[in-house]
């Protein structure tokens, strides 16, 4: 990002992820509720929405298995208190699942609200978690690992 403002670093590792997580569930369902009109039919919608939800549920507690697994802490708002680098399991496939899984978990909700206002949130949810909790990572592991967590990064995707 070329330009930065005082107040872009001040949400930076603030709002645990679960947070954002809720406050964009509730915002979706606020926009199915003022535009009614963006809503479709979908047929399975239940079905498939709760697939996701399963699924973003497997891939978020998979993360937090693998994390316990190497004792090292799970608490987004302190990536400086890591004591390794999680590479095995479901982290060969996505450095953030369990941020993934929240996505998975959101999209199923979108899906259930059968709503074009709520799945257009979607990416913004993408963007904000990117943007004030996953780079701001990065930047603490990449300063604390260094080339460990550099080479980590060029093997995996960060999202998929």
């Amino acid at each position: 990002m070329l330009f930065r403002t005082p107040g872009m670093q001040r949400l930076e590792l603030k709002i645990p992820p679960l947070l954002v997580w809720l406050i964009f569930a509730g915002a979706m369902y606020g926009m199915a509720c003022v535009a009614p009109g963006l809503s479709y039919a979908m047929p399975a919608r239940l079905a498939v929405a709760l697939a996701l939800v399963v699924l973003g549920g497997a891939v978020a507690l998979a993360g937090v298995v693998s994390f316990r697994s190497k004792r090292t802490t799970v608490n987004p708002l302190t990536p400086g208190a890591s004591s390794s680098i999680v590479s095995g399991g479901v982290y060969r496939v996505s450095r953030n699942p369990m941020y993934l899984g929240f996505f998975l978990a959101l999209a199923g909700w979108a899906l259930y609200l059968s709503n074009a206002g709520a799945v257009l949130l979607l990416p913004a949810f993408l963007a904000y978690l990117t943007q004030y909790q996953i780079k701001p990572e990065e930047r603490a592991l990449l300063a604390k690992f260094g080339p460990e967590f550099a080479q980590y990064m060029a093997r995996v995707r960060r999202w998929v």
